[in-house]
């Protein structure tokens, strides 16, 4: 059976929601005693976490009648309990246990979205303890929640920056350590949400390597405990081959695709117009882009282009059925839009309009949403000369060739310095060894159009430095933070020729469908391998696929490029595979460039100060 992580997360968000009772159809409200109004107060991060799964009207099905913020202001309602979905934060408890000494709410439902740790419990306990108000918290429940899941295949974990803060050649070994536990955490809520144990599989080295072992001994830890949050599903899932693989990676395994452009709807959307957490904002707008549109679920992975004759196609076909519509009643034939006011005939044409009138609103509705998009989209493609960007990038990318004349022009014309930078970055990695010459025209280039070149340098800086590693690979110590924040740039580059090799089909794919297949494959045979269910000692036993199904997780920033590319995985696979993509951020190419830039700028490169918009 397919993983289906979005509708898990929300039968447990319906439980919480419902005061941690089970629920026989969390669809439905019930019509009993627990449908007693209720509170739900949340944080900023919980209060994101539950946007892409739950309307406002849905909130109201399951008894919420409001959902306030825990930072702001909030009045009394004694005689109503209060659901809390929140952080396990000090700040968090304080203010918890501030409400309960204030009285504001008859009770209190507390639900961390995380593990909390025992320092936070104990400061909520005693603070409500010296206010007397302890008899108010009815429950206190680790819910195990604390990720975003944007679509039933796609999720992030809300850790901004996690790549400069792994890649930064200044930080503490404390700071990398935290970033990394954090992650793990994220991924154990991921797993206990699907209430799976993944087999994990990793490359030697680098993030992707410590947040295998921390997530594998922090598994190891909760199965000690009987019962834990995989008894159940231990008992369904009788053999190995039942469960997942955990694929991680690291940005830095395949970097040029956090970077390029794109010609595909759904990731233009992303980056040109900044979808988030699947809304869209637009000067007079705003539209929800998600599986309740059927255009979007349908057209999203198209190219631009034939997205808008999809858009002419779908307004031609509503003419038509208005047009129907008015001539079976005896209204118009001139395509005038159907608003039921010329509803005349026989009974039986009369009731049939009626009831079409709804469908035709909706669709009508959805052309003019997708319109608007469209003509936003086309007018910044228009702007920037997206179209361009995208050709010399594959060009580059898929086929290891550059118009020169195309590259420079692009540089030196239409578009935002964030494209320029894109394009001169994807260039720098297209390449093992690109003429001087050319290189010394595309850095001139971008100084003339004042350019920040800060990301541009450090990715040369680290193109340098791989050579030399690979040179003295047999010999590196890896003991250091440092010496594989800076190898792991040297994979990148790499896996660029790997890229190139099979056109369309990125590296990570390519590794994922080995990792899945288990044959002995060179690419993938050095990946380590920790399953948490099996003996410490000992690797004879750990099973090495054939899996049916995957999570491919990204440290340090995914994107749509890479969801559609493991979508595509799935769907060509006979029998058929089932492949979730997450990552510490879903990043379009503008906010991960701005990483890259900072990091650059860490590292005393380029220009003083950035000319790209601050996170």
């Amino acid at each position: 059976m397919a993983l289906s992580l979005r509708k898990k997360q929300l039968d447990l968000i319906t439980r919480m929601l419902h005061l941690n009772q089970q629920q026989s159809s969390p669809d439905c409200g019930g019509e009993g005693e627990e449908e007693a109004y209720k509170i739900l107060v949340m944080d900023g991060p919980c209060i994101s976490l539950l946007s892409p799964v739950l309307r406002v009207g849905d909130l109201r099905k399951h008894g919420v009648t409001l959902h306030l913020n825990i930072d702001k202001a909030r009045q009394q309602v004694p005689d109503a309990p209060a659901v809390y979905l929140v952080r396990p934060t000090p700040a968090n408890a304080d203010r918890i246990a501030a409400d309960a000494a204030a009285g504001l709410y008859a009770s209190f439902h507390i639900n961390f979205s995380t593990s909390v740790p025992r320092p936070v419990l104990e400061r909520l306990a005693s603070a409500t303890a010296a206010t007397r108000s302890a008899r108010r918290v009815a429950r206190v429940a680790d819910q195990y929640l604390d990720f975003i899941c944007l679509e039933d295949g796609l999720f992030s974990l809300a850790q901004p920056r996690a790549y400069v803060a792994l890649n930064d050649p200044a930080a503490a070994d404390a700071d990398i350590t935290a970033v990394v536990d954090a992650i793990a955490l994220g991924l154990f809520c991921v797993a206990s949400t699907l209430g799976t144990v993944p087999i994990i599989r990793c490359a030697r080295g680098g993030p992707a390597e410590m947040v295998a072992a921390a997530l594998d001994a922090r598994l190891r830890d909760h199965l000690l405990a009987k019962p834990n949050l995989f008894t159940e599903a231990a008992s369904s899932a009788a053999s190995s081959f039942q469960r997942p693989v955990l694929c991680l990676f690291d940005r830095n395994f395949e970097l040029s695709v956090g970077i390029q452009h794109d010609w595909s709807y759904r990731p233009l959307v992303h980056d040109v117009l900044s979808l988030k957490l699947n809304k869209l904002k637009l000067p007079t707008e705003k539209y929800d882009l998600d599986d309740s549109d059927p255009f979007w679920v349908a057209n999203s992975w198209l190219e631009f282009p034939e997205v808008a004759k999809e858009i002419e196609a779908q307004l031609a076909k509503y003419k038509q059925d208005v047009d129907e519509v008015n001539q079976r009643t005896g209204g118009g034939r001139d395509g005038v839009e159907f608003d039921g006011t010329d509803l005349i005939g026989n009974t039986k044409h009369l009731m049939n309009a009626v009831n079409s009138l709804p469908e035709l609103t909706d669709r009508k509705k959805m052309i003019d949403k997708h319109t608007n998009i469209a003509t936003a989209l086309l007018a910044r493609i228009k702007e920037r000369s997206l179209d361009g960007y995208y050709r010399c990038e594959v060009d580059m990318l898929e086929n290891g060739t550059v118009d020169r004349t195309m590259l420079l022009s692009l540089l030196s014309g239409k578009g935002t310095k964030e494209d320029k930078l894109r394009l001169a970055v994807t260039y720098l990695l297209s390449f093992e060894a690109p003429p001087s010459s050319e290189l010394e025209q595309v850095e001139a280039v971008l100084r003339e159009s004042e350019v920040d070149m800060s990301a541009f340098l450090y990715v040369k800086r680290i193109k340098s430095l791989n050579t030399q590693f690979a040179a003295a690979s047999s010999t590196a110590s890896r003991s250091n933070i440092v010496d594989w924040a800076e190898k792991l740039y040297g994979q990148s580059i790499s896996a660029v020729t790997n890229y190139l090799s099979d056109g369309r089909q990125l590296a990570l794919t390519r590794t994922v469908e080995a990792l899945m297949e288990g044959k002995p494959n060179p690419e993938v045979d050095n990946y380590i391998l920790f399953d948490p269910r099996a003996p410490r000692s000992g690797t004879g036993g750990q099973f090495r696929g054939p899996f049916r199904e995957a999570i491919v997780f990204m440290i340090g920033g995914g994107n749509y490029i890479e969801y559609r590319s493991l979508i595509e995985l799935g769907q060509r696979s006979q029998p058929s595979k089932h492949v979730i993509y997450g990552a510490t951020e879903i990043l379009n190419g503008v906010e991960f460039i701005q990483q890259l830039v900072e990091l650059g700028q860490k590292a005393g490169l380029g220009s003083g100060g950035s000319n790209l918009p601050s996170q």
